[in-house]
């Protein structure tokens, strides 16, 4: 039995869903394999969406036409703004979800993507003919054979969980693992690693205390993942709740370290470092007395809560101690364990921007198959796997992000460039010119470069050029309109802020760091007037103006610094230079280089280990 696609998608999780809805999409008749079609978009760990850096690209992955943004909107239970004390660079959207709608909105938008089809089935192997792939081969015998295939496996490859010194082979709890992929590629030469990560306990709501903990409430404002102005939270919205540990709580993990399979020499494979388990905080911070934990609900209707931050693969019964110190879950029952999960990805420095691998042709990687962690950071790389999968079928130009324009581009250049050496997660940190790839401006960012591309479709346009529109005539307006002091001053000196003592443009007064635009509307009529003209997603449009008017020196400032180091990835240096050649270079750079093989001079800067002086030799071997 054999079946003909374009594009052909390898797992059915985050990176997976997005890669074949953008294909699909896009125009290629494309299959995606799934070992449970029961589970698509499933939410293997926490069940929230965005975060520090991560909003970011869930807002990026819809302006680009993507679909996470716009089902994490229907299925919402919470939304919260991160980090709104600190400037807009670093506001961060984030969202409670309700595990099983999550799941059940991600089928319906599959099984109504149009050129989109789906086989249940392991694939057990790869058909390569001459270095380039051709199809795959399945544990039931199909063959399907395809002109591009993206690998988007997650923890499956050889996936291995920790339940204390109890081990069981699967890629998530109650799923099996998949073979025969790692070992087919590692002798096509592919360089592969393992990696670990973990979740925490479930607990039943029914038996906490939340009397005892903090209660956190989402905002109820006009935020959204979404820019498209018709996705809204329908479902009942819950409250997260804060607790922590304590000293007896941490002396009973200190006492069953030696339980630990990562301590005990049981897992010997990368961990993450930002978000580390229970055993390894009391290690690494041992000067703490105490940790914070979240208790997250997991539906509009559930009593399932995902207990944040104690992440653990020590024996249950170690585990069901320990949670008993904490307050408030003195007689708290278990739904399951925690655990921890080793798998195989490979080495991200084999792949080109695209996400193309470099040994084979048109096989594409993308998610933790590539060294990353994080929902988010998998579609992320889901969507722009999906587009050059469908572009390499058609032969037409690839499609890529710089990291001036997303932080997209910026998680896709440091896997590609830097490696990783633990599971990579984003942060607003990774990011040189974060100021210009604020959470309000991913649509002015990519919604055009993604039309043109054919993802994005016509009513996001024409929404982004509304707004844009609607912004550049309220900057005007404020630019222009003279406000009186006898008209300003009694809100200004409520506000503590200087009086007048001559007319000014009122953007002059929301410049000014004590004032906010949208309380300025409510003492300036005119102001008022100009507001009311806008018919659509005016709050928002009122908060994107203000960042740019109150930023702009910063934002001027950023551009011009991303246009000056723009020029060197100008410079193409892929396959015109021997670098094993050049004495002139340090030896690490030659090695380096040689393994890379950077396409341009801006990509070698970025290599680990790349100096100023070896870059100055690569501008004059280009003569520059």
């Amino acid at each position: 039995m054999s079946f003909k696609y374009d594009v052909i998608v390898v797992g059915g999780g985050h990176a997976g869903c997005e890669a074949a809805c953008a294909a699909a999409r896009l125009g290629s008749q494309t299959l995606l394999i799934s070992m449970n079609m029961n589970t698509l978009g499933q939410m293997s760990c926490n069940p929230a969406v965005g975060g520090i850096a991560k909003g970011q690209i869930v807002r990026e992955i819809d302006a680009l036409g993507g679909q996470m943004g716009i089902i994490t909107d229907q299925t919402a239970i919470q939304f919260r703004m991160l980090n709104r004390s600190k400037g807009p660079a670093m506001w961060s959207p984030r969202a409670q979800t309700d595990r099983q709608q999550f799941v059940f909105e991600w089928i319906k938008t599959v099984t109504h993507t149009e050129n989109l089809s789906i086989w249940q089935d392991t694939v057990i192997e790869l058909l390569i003919r001459k270095n380039q792939i051709i199809g795959v081969k399945t544990a039931l015998g199909a063959i399907f054979y395809a002109k591009s295939v993206i690998l988007t496996v997650g923890t499956f490859l050889n996936g291995l969980m920790h339940f204390g010194q109890t081990k069981i082979s699967g890629g998530r709890i109650s799923e099996i693992a998949s073979y025969g992929i790692t070992e087919q590629l590692k002798t096509l030469g592919f360089a592969v690693d393992r990696m670990k990560t973990g979740t925490p306990a479930r607990i039943d709501g029914r038996t906490i205390d939340f009397s005892k903990m903090t209660e956190q409430n989402g905002d109820n404002d006009f935020h959204q993942f979404s820019f498209l102005s018709n996705i809204k939270r329908t479902l009942s919205q819950r409250s997260c709740f804060i607790t922590y540990t304590n000293k007896k709580t941490h002396d009973i993990l200190h006492r069953d370290l030696s339980k630990s399979p990562l301590f005990n020499g049981q897992i010997q494979s990368i961990g993450p470092r930002y978000c580390p388990s229970i055993e390894t905080k009391i290690v690494t911070f041992a000067d703490k007395p105490s940790h914070q934990l979240f208790l997250e609900p997991e539906g509009s209707d559930s009593n399932e809560y995902y207990l944040n931050g104690f992440s653990s693969s020590l024996p249950i019964e170690t585990q069901i101690e320990a949670i008993h110190t904490v307050a408030g879950m003195e007689n708290a029952v278990l739904f399951r364990p925690g655990y921890a999960i080793e798998y195989d990805f490979f080495l991200p420095t084999q792949l080109l921007h695209t996400l193309e691998t470099k040994l084979i042709k048109n096989l594409f990687f993308a998610g933790q198959i590539n060294g990353t962690t994080g929902y988010e950071e998998a579609a992320g790389q889901g969507i722009i796997a999906g587009i050059n999968a469908h572009l390499h079928c058609n032969g037409t130009t690839e499609f890529t992000l710089s990291r001036n324009e997303a932080y997209i581009g910026v998680l896709i250049d440091d896997l590609v460039t830097k490696g990783v050496d633990e599971p990579y997660r984003m942060f607003t940190s990774r990011a040189e010119y974060r100021l210009l790839l604020r959470q309000d401006n991913a649509d002015a960012r990519l919604t055009e470069k993604s039309y043109y591309c054919g993802l994005a479709s016509k009513e996001r346009l024409d929404l982004f050029k509304q707004k844009e529109t609607a912004q550049k005539k309220l900057i005007d307006f404020l630019k222009k309109y003279s406000i009186k002091p006898k008209e300003i001053n009694y809100f200004l000196e409520n506000k503590n802020a200087t009086p007048l003592k001559q007319s000014v443009k009122l953007s002059e007064i929301v410049l000014r760091a004590q004032i906010n635009l949208s309380e300025l509307i409510e003492v300036v009529p005119a102001l008022k007037m100009q507001i009311d003209n806008i018919l659509n997603r005016t709050e928002e449009i009122v908060e994107s103006t203000e960042i740019n008017l109150k930023y702009a020196g910063y934002i001027e400032r950023e551009k011009l610094l991303a246009d000056k180091l723009q020029r060197l990835e100008k410079i193409f240096i892929k396959g015109k230079i021997d670098y094993n050649s050049l004495k002139s270079l340090s030896t690490e750079a030659r090695q380096k280089l040689s393994l890379i093989n950077p396409e341009t001079i801006g990509q070698a800067s970025r290599i680990p280990g790349i100096s100023p002086s070896d870059i100055s030799v690569l501008l004059i071997m280009m003569g520059r």
